[in-house]
């Protein structure tokens, strides 16, 4: 992706705009998807197929992963550490996910839809939250 692409897909030609704006998409979605688990662990896990303590345990966890990103995405200038941290767990839980749907999990179908397509979405917050770094690096050296 080049850096006109990422400046059209974050609005913003500012990497440092960019790479705050990635990280705050982030932890929305990450909440988001927390606070459903935590609120309705039920009924999702009966649709997914999945047992409903471990969607409990996954929300509290992705609730304070979401709040964590979302300090982060609240600094003027996120740390680079702190970015890099970001963009590994993302790409951890991208093939935590796949590998447990392939070896562990056995979910219905939408389960399993589910799954890879939340995998996905986190795989290309990682790339979007790195390419924004390397922007922001490559404009202050």
């Amino acid at each position: 992706m080049s850096a006109t692409q990422l400046a059209t897909l974050a609005r913003t030609s500012a990497p440092q705009s960019a790479l705050r704006r990635f990280l705050a998409l982030d932890a929305v979605v990450t909440g988001a998807n927390a606070l459903a688990y935590l609120a309705f662990s039920g009924p999702l896990g009966r649709f997914l197929g999945v047992d409903s303590t471990l969607l409990l345990a996954l929300g509290a966890f992705l609730t304070a992963y979401a709040a964590g990103v979302g300090l982060l995405a609240s600094r003027r200038q996120p740390p680079a550490l702190g970015v890099r941290a970001v963009v590994e767990a993302n790409l951890a839980w991208t093939a935590v996910s796949l590998v447990a749907l392939a070896l562990w999990l056995t979910p219905s179908t939408a389960g399993a839809v589910w799954t890879v397509l939340q995998s996905l979405t986190v795989a290309g917050f990682a790339a979007l939250q790195y390419m924004a770094l390397r922007a922001r690096q490559g404009r202050s050296d």
